[in-house]
């Protein structure tokens, strides 16, 4: 799916649409919309790479995912600290920057084949920078500069991606920002 960005409002939305449209969060046949506000249901655990030119929206997207999944408080960057760890009732969200690490070795030790698997999401900024030690994307959002925008471009890698993006697809808010329907 692509979706044109006019600015980070819009960039603000598709976040929370994706929080909203979760493969765990939304029932089979459900209207996405109607799970605003609504912790996330118990998952069985997915990985999203977050790939863009700095400034691109990538943070300001998962902040609103974050949101969307009921995190309250503040959301950090994780540019200085790395990792970031917000904990719900039945899921654990994890947002990683790998923009500062200059070898694999640093990747490695955060350990982030830990961080994935049952009740967990991982949102994984500059995977490139990470190699072999960053788990494999189910969901692959690039965002690119487009003009005074952006450009959001989504690629499902695995079952769950599909799923994410069937779901993201049944959201009504974004059909107005939708680029293609693939």
């Amino acid at each position: 799916m692509d979706f044109h960005l006019a600015d980070s409002s819009v960039t603000e939305a598709l976040g929370q649409a994706l929080g909203r449209s979760l493969p765990a969060a939304v029932p089979p046949g459900a209207a996405v919309g109607t799970l605003a506000g609504r912790t996330a249901a118990a998952s069985a655990g997915a990985v999203v790479y977050l790939r863009g030119e700095l400034g691109a929206g990538k943070t300001t997207c998962v902040r609103s995912l974050l949101r969307a999944l009921g995190v309250a408080g503040l959301v950090r960057s994780p540019t200085y600290a790395l990792v970031e760890t917000y904990r719900l009732a039945a899921l654990t969200c994890v947002h990683v920057d790998l923009y500062r690490l200059q070898t694999l070795t640093e990747v490695d030790e955060l350990g982030l084949r830990d961080l994935v698997g049952p009740g967990h999401l991982l949102l994984v900024e500059w995977p490139e920078r990470g190699g072999a030690a960053v788990p494999p994307a189910d969901l692959d959002l690039a965002l690119h500069y487009a003009g005074d925008g952006r450009q959001a471009c989504l690629r499902a890698a695995t079952a769950v991606g599909s799923q994410w993006l069937e779901n993201l697809g049944r959201d009504r808010s974004l059909s107005f920002y939708l680029s293609n329907l693939t």
